[in-house]
């Protein structure tokens, strides 16, 4: 059986709004010295019923009025204070995390559910801060009342108090073993819960094709089965705390009736006053309702563990890539690229490069082809850091980039991927993405440049036209054309395009092209080819293949040397006529 986890991770999240935790446990202290009077008054009003005295009833009963207002007034305190504190931890924990997230390598993002993490950031978060509410505003202050009204009760008779504990060790034990085992269950039911929420994130972004192949039977099917292990694995949590409160209940009876047993004897022999007994009684019953409390709260507790040890899971994962400590920001660049002796693999058994170097002057414009898996992705991926090289170096300008930071390395580089991604909001959100405040003079400039501010003009909205969601309000061709100002809107001396065209129809792709000519002036440029057409005048073509650069030229002089790249020149170029 594993080991419980602990609420420790939370302990600096809980520190840092100490001032309202200590207010509500102010707050809750009066309640429960209040608390601690009522039996007391209780007794005093049976004394007073019993001689007929309507007076003394009333009398007392307008103490227990005022004292019940009074204790009022502490609980909202206590509320109010701990609640304020309970969502404010919720949200430090949340911006934590996120940011956390933020820093791990695409390696991580590669591998994870993107329904398992948001769900981790919103319900299991939600869950952690509701349990840190209640653990505030009611289980302190059921552990305070099970702390002192137990003494008033040992004041008022220590041997039926102790007597009528003689079962809370006893059900002590029993709500620990529950617990534990409850912790075990909920894990499984959350994780179940994560599947159905990454499931549902994959169907849902993809119903395109989902409908293209009529699949959806099978993704009903799908979901029904997730749906079901879920429910399962809720039902035996459940069930569990089904069995538990009948048992504990049960236990709770054969104590108070042990108790009535005791008290009544004590009455009949002079030991105990009834008035002391209807105290007595009073108290026990102020005891009820935090023990039930406790109980439930524990069981909450166990739950919430699960969601404690998921979230915190996520803070155990290392960066794969890291700044240095003394990384320096990268100062403007003229466009010298160099990859020195590169070695890399995803997996140690599978190398993509092996002692790789390639020299790119400031300004060329640089073609990667290849087959499929030849690493022309990957190369690109290598110099803005989403991917550290194993052995080797990268230098730009002559500065290792492990040496400079992120943030400047990236900014300095554009990036036009083939599958444009485009966030919801407008227009010129898309093109400034990143940028707290929009300098629409910038954007316009940059729209320009990609041969969009043409289309954009259209809209009766301009640059404040909505997208959509992933930009589906616009054609592939619009998209890309964003992408492309989003790429220059920072003036980036390298620029990498991956392969930006091959998704696109001849009339696009002579548009977008225009636009990618009219972005590559000034700047060393990378291109991932799909279609060679649109390379053939670039400076300089590496063919990469075995996890080298087995040809490097311009497109005529690898033509004339009839090699690997004449050969995938030949085969594109006869394909395209068999299809004309």
């Amino acid at each position: 059986m594993s080991q419980p986890f602990s609420y420790s991770p939370l302990v600096p999240f809980l520190r840092r709004h100490s001032s309202l935790f200590i207010r509500g446990l102010i707050f809750a202290f009066g309640y429960v010295l209040v608390t601690v009077s009522l039996p007391h008054l209780v007794g005093k009003v049976s004394l007073y019923l019993g001689q007929g005295d309507l007076d003394g009833v009333v009398r007392w009963l307008s103490w227990t009025a005022l004292l019940f207002l009074i204790r009022s007034l502490f609980q909202y305190g206590e509320n109010i204070s701990m609640m304020a504190a309970s969502l404010a931890v919720a949200l430090d924990l949340r911006r934590h995390v996120y940011g956390y997230i933020q820093q791990l390598g695409l390696d991580f993002f590669d591998q994870a559910q993107t329904g398992d993490l948001t769900y981790r950031l919103t319900e299991e978060v939600d869950r952690i801060g509701e349990v840190v509410d209640k653990l505030a505003r009611q289980f302190i202050s059921c552990t305070l009342q099970l702390i002192a009204i137990p003494m008033y009760m040992f004041y008022l008779n220590g041997v039926l108090t102790l007597a009528s504990l003689i079962l809370a060790p006893l059900m002590a034990w029993l709500i620990a073993q529950f617990g534990q085992r409850l912790f075990l269950l909920s894990r499984r039911s959350q994780k179940q819960v994560s599947h159905l929420a990454s499931l549902l994130t994959e169907v849902l972004g993809n119903m395109r094709l989902v409908q293209a192949f009529a699949a959806q039977s099978y993704e009903i099917d799908r979901f029904s089965q997730e749906a079901e292990q879920h429910r399962q694995a809720k039902y035996r949590a459940q069930r569990l705390v089904a069995i538990q409160y009948p048992v504990v209940g049960f236990l709770e009876v054969l104590s108070i009736m042990f108790l009535f047993l005791l008290g009544g004897w004590q009455i009949s022999v002079g030991q105990m006053t009834p008035q002391a007994f209807v105290s007595y009684l009073a108290a026990v019953g102020l005891l009820i309702h935090p023990i039930d409390l406790v109980t439930n709260h524990y069981n909450e507790f166990k739950q919430v563990e699960a969601s404690v040890e998921r979230v915190f899971e996520l803070m155990n994962i290392q960066p794969s890539i890291q700044e240095s400590p003394h990384a320096q920001p990268l100062p403007d660049i003229q466009g010298r690229v160099e990859y020195r002796a590169v070695d890399f693999a995803y997996h140690p058994e599978q190398p993509v490069f092996q002692d790789l170097s390639i020299q790119i002057d400031p300004g060329d414009v640089i073609a990667l082809v290849g087959p499929s898996g030849a690493g022309k992705t990957t190369l690109v991926n290598l110099l803005p850091r989403f991917y550290d090289p194993t052995a080797g170096q990268i230098l730009i300008d002559g500065t290792d980039i492990r040496d400079v930071t992120l943030r400047s390395l990236r900014r300095q580089i554009g990036i036009v991927p083939q599958e444009t991604t485009l966030i919801s909001g407008t227009i010129a959100q898309n093109i400034a993405y990143g940028q707290p405040e929009i300098d629409l003079e910038a954007v316009q400039r940059a729209a320009e440049i990609a041969n969009a501010h043409g289309f954009i003009s259209q809209h009766p909205q301009g640059y404040q036209t909505m997208v959509g969601e992933r930009g589906l309000l616009l054609s592939r061709g619009q998209r890309q054309r964003i992408a492309i100002a989003r790429a220059v809107l920072y003036d980036p001396r390298i620029l990498i395009l991956d392969e930006a065209t091959s998704a696109l129809d001849s009339e696009s792709e002579a548009v977008v092209q225009q636009a990618l000519e009219q972005a590559m002036q000034g700047r060393t440029t990378l291109i991932i080819a799909h279609r060679l057409s649109t390379i053939t005048q670039v400076d300089r073509i590496l063919f990469l293949e075995g996890g080298q650069v087995s040809e490097s030229g311009p497109h005529r002089e690898l033509l004339q040397q009839n090699g690997r790249y004449a050969q995938f020149y030949a085969q594109q170029f006869n394909h395209a006529l068999q299809t004309s």
